[in-house]
């Protein structure tokens, strides 16, 4: 995997100096590793990172093409590049090396912007073409690599995989975009629509965006997205059969690698197929490796043992502490953006040890997004079931008041902790799902900012983009609506950025075979009752699998990575909660009432209140924020 940067002129060919280039590259260099490079024109400057996986000593980058009108900077892996080059090769093209970044350039010459579409894998490019007078960027599918670009005062748009490679531009103006805060802490990260940094861009999954010399600057062009409303006419044996011929052309796919490659093992359904089909396509035994926690209820390193012994795979486990709170300085500074899915620590770990003896990793991120695999979305299955029993103004007008007299329990077992569940079934589908799939409530929300903040973010509402993609969903019934929005929003925001920076962060590479588009693109066509049987997710998929994998793999209950935040915040970490209270970054961020984050905190502490989420959510925000901004 790589890194990328530049710097494009879009209304005069003014000078790009390469050592700005070379600057914006610094910062990320844990990206690429084995090599790096830059290249200017009259109006533009490229510049490069490489881990090298593939075609290792002929691709260096940025790459041009043989007459030099081309020029590509990359990050990414085609996993169709041998047969795009065959067909391109038929129709003229020559190629000097093998890998696949100049197969990207002559498809671009072939096909322009709709080349795109033919391109299977996971990538964010930009290709200058000196003919057309443009500067074409491009972001794969589902978001799995970033890019992040910037309108600057001199005319120029610079852009970079990261942001802290933004950051090195010296006319970038650090200011705190609020909005951004107000989505952070309604859903845990900021979006891949905002940026804690004001002005800043991320090209959203599935986008490009084709600047001209001398236009106006177009608004990105969404290319691809996932198609819920259609149905597939099959049986649940055709479905899983043909799943399965899916799932194992993507595991093969990304299996080709001219490094060490091996696969994270949690002993969970999504790494244990991936495993299982990695097995069946390999002569060699497939390397994997599990972290295990040093407390029982967290550890899985009995399930993953158990896939490894079933597929002989060459496997390694580490047990760390439940308490590795010491990486949190490291983590909130690889996502820049504050980010408080707190299985960042976990990933960072595995990927840590995946990296000790590979290049190359798979995963089995997207299940869950594909097949509906999280409970929030066999529970909105469900309320929407309800919903459509109950008449509107009767759930509005019963429900509602119930769920506010309810007594909070967070002690309590889930089938007593009714107050979310009568909450989510007095709103609309989407109004419920977006508090489901978000970390801090609107009505909490109101309480921690201060008079001036609300007034300044005015409408603004973090959970408004799940209803408008919930709404604007191309869909069949209300499950797919929920999972479209997760696919738009949850994937590339949360999941995706945790795995990308987390495996660059050691140089590790981690592929996502159950995100290749064709299995996401079949999976939308499934009916609900194929993705959400018996109360649980995933059923096609844990179908389709049976032949592979024991019943206590496929069927036990979904743990994932848990960190034990609400603990630290009552132990090890009791000051640092405490200080927040205090904290001199928040109080000068002149957002919040410091009084609501003390009552907060006191809660937690004496046991009233499980407010451990929460308080992670400030203690990463207040790191952010005094990183980018000195406050």
């Amino acid at each position: 995997m790589c890194g990328i940067a530049g710097i494009y002129h879009i209304e005069t060919a003014k000078p790009v100096d390469p050592a700005r280039v070379r600057a914006m590259l610094h910062p990320m260099s844990h990206r690429g590793p084995d090599g790096s490079g830059d290249w200017t024109a009259p109006g533009v400057g490229l510049g490069h990172l490489r881990l090298s996986i593939i075609d290792i000593a002929g691709s260096p980058q940025p790459m041009a093409s043989d007459d030099e009108a081309v020029t590509i900077t990359y990050n990414g892996e085609i996993y169709n590049f041998r047969e795009l080059r065959a067909e391109l090769e038929d129709r003229g093209h020559r190629f000097r090396t093998s890998g696949d970044t100049e197969v990207i350039i002559a498809a671009w010459r072939q096909w322009g912007v709709q080349c795109l579409s033919r391109l299977n894998g996971m990538f964010a490019f930009a290709i200058h073409d000196h003919a057309r007078g443009c500067l074409f960027l491009a972001r794969d599918r589902l978001g799995v690599k970033p890019l992040h670009h910037v309108r600057l005062s001199d005319g120029s748009i610079a852009f970079a995989s990261e942001l802290k490679g933004l950051l090195r531009h010296p006319l970038l103006r650090q200011e705190a975009n609020l909005a951004a805060v107000e989505d952070f802490l309604a859903l845990g990260y900021v979006p891949d629509d905002a940026c804690i940094v004001a002005g800043v861009e991320k090209l959203a999954a599935g986008h490009y965006l084709l600047l001209e010399r001398g236009k106006p600057v177009p608004a990105p062009t969404r290319w691809w997205a996932p198609d819920f409303s259609k149905r597939v006419r099959a049986s649940e044996g055709e479905a899983a059969e043909h799943l399965i011929h899916l799932m194992r052309t993507a595991v093969t796919d990304r299996m080709v690698a001219d490094v060490p490659l091996g696969a994270f093992l949690s002993g969970g359904v999504d790494s244990s197929a991936v495993v299982a089909l990695m097995a069946e396509a390999s002569a060699k035994a497939v390397k994997t490796c599990t972290i295990g926690f040093d407390q029982a209820a967290l550890d899985e390193t009995a399930y993953a043992q158990q896939i490894a012994e079933r597929f002989a795979t060459d496997h390694r486990t580490r047990t760390v502490a439940a308490g590795d709170f010491a990486l949190i300085d490291k983590i909130a500074d690889m996502f820049d953006e504050p980010f408080a899915d707190a299985s960042a620590l976990p990933t960072y770990r595995v990927c840590e040890l995946a990296r000790e003896e590979v290049t190359v990793a798979l995963s089995g991120d997207g299940a869950d997004e594909a097949f509906a695999g999280y409970r929030r979305l066999v529970f909105h299955h469900q309320e929407e079931r309800l919903r459509g029993l109950v008449p509107g103004f009767l759930r509005k007008g019963l429900l509602g008041p119930l769920a506010r007299v309810w007594p909070q329990m967070d002690w309590a077992p889930r089938p007593l902790r009714a107050r979310a569940t009568l909450a989510s079934l007095s709103r609309s589908g989407a109004e419920g799902y977006a508090e489901a799939v978000g970390v801090t409530g609107p009505a909490q929300r109101a309480r921690l900012f201060n008079d001036a903040a609300v007034h300044a973010l005015g409408d603004h509402v973090g959970e408004a983009r799940y209803w408008k993609a919930m709404a604007e969903a191309p869909a069949a019934e209300p499950l797919d609506r929920a999972q479209y929005a997760d696919l738009m929003i949850w994937l590339p925001g949360d999941i995706l950025t945790k795995t990308d920076r987390m495996s660059m962060a050691v140089s590790l590479e981690a592929r996502e075979p159950l995100l290749d588009y064709r299995l996401i693109e079949f999976a939308a066509t499934l009916p609900a009752s194929m993705r959400v049987q018996g109360g649980t997710g995933k059923a096609i998929l844990k179908k389709a699998m049976e032949r592979y994998l024991p019943h206590d793999i496929l069927y036990r209950p979904k743990m994932g990575f848990v960190t034990p935040v609400s603990h630290w915040f009552r132990g090890p970490l009791v000051e640092q909660a405490k200080a927040l209270a205090t904290s001199s970054t928040l109080t000068r961020a002149g957002w919040f009432d410091m009084a609501e984050i003390e009552r907060i905190v006191a809660a937690h502490q004496s046991g009233r209140r499980d407010h451990g989420r929460l308080i992670w959510q400030f203690f990463m925000l207040e790191k952010s924020l005094a990183k980018l901004f000195g406050i």
